[in-house]
């Protein structure tokens, strides 16, 4: 695979993977949109992502493809020395270890994001929740999705969770008291690290996320809503033209944000 930017101001050439679902769209727009990329192929259903990425020379792919077929996408993507910005949900640590075993054996200077979240908002309340969190007795995360979405929690709401249980293991802080003693069966959420994680499927929203931090005497809600997929653009776009720098694996835009 070719320097990505191998000749003077040369665009960066991009595929995506799952171009026809509905985020595929909106990268595909974005893209086009944009005056230093080029996109160069679209992958959906059936093909063969890391041939098409070869044969029309691309630098960069971005997979947006479904749970199920993520691991593998990337993987021949990686395995062909494609850089791959990660959209797909799913991503868990077990998922990542091979991942990053992978870009270990890679072509030099390989890399891959993997992005919960493109929102610039969403990333920044998870950054938030993450800081707040060891000055609060209580934390739980609520998500609310359209009904088309397969997996549940949603990456991000994993993700939100797991950073802020891991604040609060560092600092020491007790798990949050429920005396709750019987319930029915997913009524306190999902456990991610200690903390409550509830996901709504509701017609008529997109993607919305609600952090809900308490003490004695205080609550601290902390949300984020994602009105239409526009709101996706300038995090996908960063990501696509960080990644060719950034070899091996990044989880999460906030380590491009800079927070």
């Amino acid at each position: 695979m070719s320097s990505p930017r191998a000749a003077a101001r040369e665009p960066l050439r991009v595929v995506v993977v799952g171009a026809g679902g509905k985020m595929g769209r909106m990268a595909c727009a974005a893209l086009e949109g944009a005056d230093d990329v080029e996109l160069v192929a679209r992958a959906g259903r059936g093909d063969d992502a890391a041939a098409l990425a070869r044969e029309s020379a691309a630098h960069v792919a971005v997979d947006l493809s479904v749970p199920s077929a993520s691991p593998g996408v990337v993987a021949g993507l990686v395995a062909a020395g494609v850089h791959v910005v990660v959209g797909t949900s799913g991503w868990d640590e077990a998922a990542l270890g091979r991942l990053r075993a992978q870009l270990d054996q890679a072509p030099e200077g390989t890399g891959a994001v993997v992005v919960p979240n493109f929102a610039i908002g969403a990333v920044l309340m998870t950054r938030f929740a993450e800081q707040a969190a060891r000055w609060f007795t209580s934390v739980e995360v609520v998500e609310a999705h359209h009904p088309a979405k397969v997996d549940a929690p949603s990456g991000t709401a994993v993700r939100t969770a797991e950073l802020v249980a891991a604040a609060r293991a560092a600092a020491g802080v007790a798990a949050a008291p429920d005396a709750t003693s019987s319930s029915l069966p997913g009524a306190r959420g999902a456990d991610v690290g200690g903390v409550p994680v509830h996901s709504l499927r509701v017609a008529g929203v997109m993607a919305a996320q609600e952090v809900w931090l308490g003490n004695h005497g205080e609550v601290l809600t902390l949300r984020h809503d994602a009105t239409d997929r526009t709101a996706y653009a300038p995090g996908l776009l960063l990501a696509v033209r960080e990644v060719t720098g950034r070899p091996g694996l990044t989880v999460g835009l906030e380590h491009l944000l800079g927070v």
